[in-house]
């Protein structure tokens, strides 16, 4: 922060930003606000409104709210104190609000500092209405952008209450709230946090509403503000007495865009919400201090984007100085025929703009490529191979709320009790529904909901068919996941679980009797039986499978001891047909997990297998993800449930096939 206040731009905009206030009174400070906030300071009241109206000032001065009115009567007060023209500390109010907002988007922006003050501190749309014409929407932009930076930090309901306060500074700022509301709804991992945003939101609403809604003073003024009627006045008459307005219009369909949008990270969030702002601005005769609202997105665009963007934005905000300037001095300007088409060209320039926002912000963004389509997992396996447990560990780091999980052992035909099991086991594909588990998943990728019933491993029944919604994240796991072709084709990743034998009957055998209440000799019978499907149906499979993990036990002699016993240490055998940025992978399982690592290719570098030794802990392992995989933090949970030891590093394993995955996606 400090080196942003060293920073020779800093002290450039500050020096040209105090001239201002010093050389220009501007009328709507004159005529409107100067005489609000010195009635005001003269007779201090809960309803400053009613005081100023009682003294024969006119309903047009302060059409704002009780947080406008706080905001700057503390400035004003001293400036009554100190025999200083009240104007000046209106202004030096609003320096005040411009210099915040400097610095919280400093720390939504870090590291950009010559950028930032390029672009904000010295931007012409923000001295222009400020300090040229004397209007105060830096202040509701203010509230807005931090309200912003809370949502970003997960801090709902301090978000919720700065949008309200942002609403109270100015009516005009509730045009933000449905696409906050439509964020919280389409973000799936803050969902569960929404309340406290409506909480957040509600009592400060209520502790600066109520009381502005009790004065009849302040709503005449609100209702007789001229700028509540300019949303109207560009419109379409197309007959019998039938009127379009164009730009309510332009922002309904903007909503409906957001809401179409079925998984929604921050970056898309904050793109749609400034677009919906410079539809607004550029679709209504508006003041131009609404201007100041889009500066916070343009910053943000500029920021992501090339050069030209920010000379499409530069010659956008020189046709709005141009356009807004008093009429003598317009006059004064050799601007021969351009002067009168001036708005036309600024509207023109700021509707190539939004075309480019939407474009790179928007289209191109991974969460609204992503949302289009869900990412399907199929992971297939041996009986006790641990196909569930590698599935339950996904939803613990995508979240609940975001994975749809199609279990193989729901698709059985026959209940546990059926006389068919003596004939047939459940490793053979004729004694499964895989037609129904098809079509199921196929119904799920398409966003469709499906009916399913679960079997229950206690008591060897079916439940009642059940309602499954699609999801972000589809999980299909069982003995059968990769053994159909159009099962295949729907997988964006495919995994086959290749646990050594010794080990697997060891882990079967510690489940079916620990947690189904099986016999351990009804276990072993049972592993025998079905021995000879395993290798006929099920092990084939890996083949086909784009991740192979293999976990082998480093003291094979332990597997002998009684299933209670302390589970063997194991290694984890990874191979990959797609590769999954081996030497990265390599490098952070070293020098953050402290593990050994082996690497190997094939002759033709088609497949590439790792072979990891030691223990990781969660912490570890969470901290790889984050240094391997930055960017796809945002598609899992608040609270990912990292694992330790192996599973753990299957997790770590299946994000980096996951992440290059979604990037083929993206590409394609």
């Amino acid at each position: 922060m400090t080196r942003l206040f060293r920073h020779p731009l800093f002290a450039f905009g500050l020096a040209l930003r105090v001239a201002m206030l010093a050389a220009i009174a501007p009328r709507a400070v004159t005529e409107w606000y100067a005489p609000f906030l010195a009635a005001s300071a003269g007779q201090l009241s809960a309803d400053p409104w009613a005081v100023f109206l009682a003294q024969g000032g006119t309903p047009a001065a302060f059409p704002y709210g009780y947080v406008m009115w706080l905001t700057l009567m503390p400035l004003a007060l001293l400036a009554k104190a100190a025999g200083i023209g009240i104007g000046h500390a209106y202004g030096a109010g609003l320096l005040g609000a411009d210099l915040l907002s400097l610095l919280v988007l400093n720390r939504m922006l870090p590291g950009r500092d010559t950028l930032l003050l390029a672009l904000y501190w010295l931007s012409p749309v923000m001295l222009l209405a400020t300090y040229g014409l004397g209007l105060n929407d830096v202040v509701p932009m203010l509230l807005l952008v931090a309200a912003l930076y809370c949502t970003r930090r997960r801090q709902l309901a301090r978000a919720g209450a700065l949008c309200a306060a942002a609403v109270s500074a100015k009516l005009s700022m509730v045009l933000a709230l449905p696409f906050f509301l439509i964020y919280l709804t389409r973000n799936r991992a803050l969902r569960q946090q929404s309340p406290a945003f409506a909480r957040g939101a509600a009592l400060a609403g209520a502790l600066f509403g109520l009381p502005f809604l009790a004065s009849d003073a302040a709503l005449r003024m609100l209702l007789n503000n001229p700028e509540m009627g300019k949303v109207y006045q560009f419109s379409l008459h197309v007959g019998a007495g039938t009127t379009v307005y164009v730009m309510p219009l332009a922002y309904l369909v903007t909503l409906y865009l957001a809401w179409r949008v079925r998984r929604m990270n921050f970056e898309l969030f904050s793109a749609l919400l400034g677009l919906g702002f410079l539809l607004v601005v550029l679709l209504t005769p508006a003041s131009p201090g609404w201007f100041v609202w889009i500066v916070p997105a343009l910053v943000f665009y500029q920021a992501a984007s090339d050069r030209l963007a920010v000379l499409l934005t530069a010659g956008f905000s020189a046709l709005f100085v141009l356009d807004n300037l008093p009429p003598a001095v317009m006059a004064a300007l050799p601007l021969g025929p351009l002067a009168p088409p001036m708005h036309t060209m600024m509207t023109a320039a700021g509707i190539v703009l939004a075309l480019r926002m939407w474009r790179e912000t928007v289209s191109s963004n991974d969460y609204f490529r992503f949302s289009r389509k869900p990412f399907v997992i199929g992971i297939a396996g041996d009986s006790g191979a641990g196909k569930d447990t590698l599935a339950e560990s996904l939803r613990g780091l995508f979240g609940s709320h975001s994975v749809a999980h199609l279990s193989g052992d729901d698709y059985h035909l026959w209940d546990r009790a059926k006389p068919m099991w003596q004939v047939m086991t459940h490793l053979s594909p004729m004694a499964n529904d895989l037609e129904s588990y098809a079509n199921d998943l196929l119904a799920l990728t398409d966003g469709r909901a499906i009916l399913s019933r679960h079997y229950d491993h206690g008591s060897g029944k079916m439940s009642r068919p059940q309602r499954v919604r699609s999801n972000d994240f589809i999980i299909a796991s069982g003995l059968h996941a990769l053994y159909l072709p159009v099962l295949r084709e729907c997988y964006d990743l495919s995994i086959y679980l290749d646990i050594d034998e010794g080990l697997r009957r060891y882990y079967k055998l510690r489940r079916d009797v620990l947690e189904r209440g099986h016999s351990a000799e009804r276990v072993r019978s049972s592993l025998d039986k079905r021995e000879p499907d395993s290798i006929r149906f099920v092990r084939p499979q890996a083949r086909h499978a784009s991740l192979v993990l293999s976990l082998r036990p480093i003291q094979p002699d332990l597997l002998e001891q009684p299933p209670g016993g302390p589970a063997p240490r194991v290694k984890l055998l990874v191979r990959s047909r797609n590769g999954l940025n081996e030497l990265s992978l390599r490098r952070v399982l070293v020098g953050v997990c402290g593990l050994h690592v082996d690497l190997a290719m094939d002759d033709s570098a088609s497949e590439i297998a790792l072979t990891i030794e030691g223990e990781a802990t969660s912490e570890d392992i969470a901290m790889a993800a984050a240094t391997l995989f930055p960017r796809i933090t945002e598609f899992l949970d608040t609270t990912p449930q990292w694992r330790d030891g192996a599973l753990g590093l299957m997790q770590l394993v299946a994000l980096a096939h996951i992440h290059q995955a979604l990037n083929k996606r993206l590409i394609w």
